[in-house]
């Protein structure tokens, strides 16, 4: 695992964004959480645009946890953008969402997420949830160095 990755967290709730903030500080070598909070901020971040321009103080991320309910544009449209880019689609890409909904699922798999989960409904859940896409996604995995 790099020793310190960056996790990009594109939720536009506050209060979702604060308790995946709040399981991920809990957990050693989460790595650094940045949060935009709607679809246009997300691609601007990952395209290195605007006011994330300096790669040294917005690092490429390692890991997307994309909500699907976004103002602004969609996140299956980021999700789009993001696996349609041959500079960008090696990140993984995870739909963090509360939907579990058959089209969301279909729509997302079809744009290529790397997997789709549902937010459980409680906190320790979610922690325990999140401490396994930690583990997995920026422990075990390996993807190609951009």
């Amino acid at each position: 695992m790099t020793r310190w990755p960056t996790i990009l967290l594109v939720e536009d709730n506050p209060e979702h964004a604060e308790l995946v903030r709040r399981a991920l500080a809990l957990r050693a070598g989460a790595g650094r959480l940045v949060h935009v909070e709607d679809g246009a901020e997300a691609l601007d971040y990952v395209h290195g645009r605007h006011r994330f321009s300096d790669r040294g103080a917005f690092p490429r991320p390692h890991l997307v946890l994309l909500d699907l309910r976004l103002p602004r544009v969609a996140g299956l449209d980021v999700l789009r953008e993001i696996k349609g880019s041959e500079r960008l689609r090696d990140i993984p890409v995870v739909v963090l969402t509360t939907s579990s909904a058959d089209p969301d699922l279909t729509a997302a798999y079809a744009a290529h997420v790397n997997s789709y989960l549902v937010k459980p409904a409680n906190y320790d859940a979610l922690d325990r949830l999140l401490a396994d896409v930690r583990d997995y996604w920026l422990g075990w995995n390996r993807v190609p160095r951009a």
